[in-house]
């Protein structure tokens, strides 16, 4: 057999699956750059504001990275235990406690993992596979696509719809959307890239569903701590009634505490849902983040980080209104969110009824980058189509770089 040419891409595996799942695969049968690559690429180009990609660009707590250097110096840079180190499993258990009355056992029930990606992944390779369906809600994170078809399983959705009062689940939609094989369901609250928070009637909604088709619920709290809105609270759905058993509750101190580069997440449920993720999960990292994980268990531990977190969450709140009040004085329709790091905006008040082309064009029509909402959707789909002129733009920046960027987008009303 010839060898193919260079550039080709390998004829056969699963990754062709992967790449039209996060709609990476060209037409031509060659693998694009993600949208976030791809938009970061173009605002370095271009001296772009990079409203794309979400990540902070200010560290978090400084006693918490104080606390990962004094693990590097103190020699934890080995191999830690396979499910995580014990004082990090114990703190996930405690907060989950402190915060939700959920009583994790930190030695059967609590898994640390390289980030929530690699704990959503897990917990999909491990309970879905061909014959399956993985229900999410549409918009959804492009890496859930990615996983869903990394296990055969199929994808199916139900959608989160734009209202004056914020993006909001179809609850007759959903209850459409499940089948006699929907085996997962994989909830995302607060949600990206819609910033909504779900309901105590959308949570229970699901629940109700879930457990009349006898599916797992995987829930990714990533952004749990960071809700914008006074009389706005995030749920768990583990917290539902007989919700317990049969959820899997994902989340990361990426988000909370503002060091997305260190890759500590983890899982906590019930012990047989766990012990099938940590039976994938250990053939994918093994381990991973040795002088991370005590500075993680401190971070969920300390008064004073849990302090920084609240204050984060004002800040934050303070930043999305200021970029939605720029992105409104500029011509775009707004929803403002409830949580997360993310605003969406319509540019069809604007002329611009495509917003992939538009990303592409705003860094030479106003110099800022941001990411088209059809990145979070099903090809065709009806929210595909309704969501096609829509821009993701992130708010997690110094309110000097919002400043700069609202500045430049006002250019677009000419």
């Amino acid at each position: 057999m010839s060898a193919p040419a260079p550039g080709t891409p390998a004829p056969h595996g699963r990754w062709r699956d992967v790449a039209r799942a996060s709609g990476l695969l060209a037409d031509d049968g060659h693998v694009r750059a993600t949208i976030f690559a791809e938009m970061s690429a173009l605002a370095a180009a271009t001296g772009s504001v990079n409203l794309g990609q979400g990540f902070p660009d200010v560290d978090g707590p400084a006693s918490v990275a104080q606390a990962a250097a004094d693990a590097i110096a103190a020699g934890h840079n080995q191999y830690p235990p396979g499910p995580g180190i014990p004082e990090l499993r114990r703190a996930v258990a405690a907060h989950q406690e402190r915060h939700y009355g959920l009583s994790p056992d930190p030695d059967r029930e609590v898994l640390v993992t390289a980030g929530a990606t690699e704990a959503l992944a897990a917990a999909v390779l491990a309970l879905a596979g061909p014959g399956d369906e993985v229900l999410t809600l549409e918009p959804f994170y492009d890496a859930y696509g990615a996983v869903i078809a990394l296990a055969g399983a199929t994808h199916t959705t139900a959608p989160l719809r734009a209202t004056p009062g914020g993006f909001r689940l179809d609850v007759d939609a959903l209850a459409a959307a499940f089948s006699d094989r929907t085996r997962l369901v994989l909830l995302n609250t607060p949600h990206n890239p819609t910033g909504t928070v779900l309901t105590p009637d959308e949570l229970a909604a699901v629940a109700r569903l879930a457990v009349a088709h006898d599916a797992v619920v995987v829930t990714d709290e990533v952004y749990e701590h960071l809700v914008l809105d006074p009389g706005v609270r995030h749920m768990p759905v583990a917290t539902l009634p007989g919700m317990a058993e049969r959820t899997l509750t994902v989340s990361s101190a990426g988000k909370t505490f503002s060091f997305t580069g260190w890759k500590i997440g983890w899982v906590s449920g019930p012990e047989d849902l766990v012990t099938a993720v940590r039976t994938v999960k250990q053939f994918l990292t093994y381990v991973s983040g040795a002088p991370f994980q005590p500075a993680v268990a401190f971070a969920l531990d300390d008064p004073g980080v849990a302090a920084w977190v609240r204050d984060l969450a004002t800040s934050l709140a303070s930043r999305r209104d200021r970029l939605c009040d720029g992105l409104t004085a500029a011509g775009f329709e707004v929803v403002r969110p409830q949580g997360t790091y993310f605003v969406l905006a319509d540019a069809a008040p604007l002329g611009f009824d495509d917003g992939a082309t538009l990303c592409r064009e705003l860094p030479a029509l106003a110099g800022v980058v941001g990411v088209p909402v059809t990145a979070f959707t099903h090809a065709g789909s009806d929210v595909d189509r309704a969501l096609r002129s829509w821009v993701r733009f992130t708010f997690v920046k110094r309110d000097e770089v919002l400043d700069e960027a609202v500045a430049r987008l006002s250019r677009l009303r000419g």
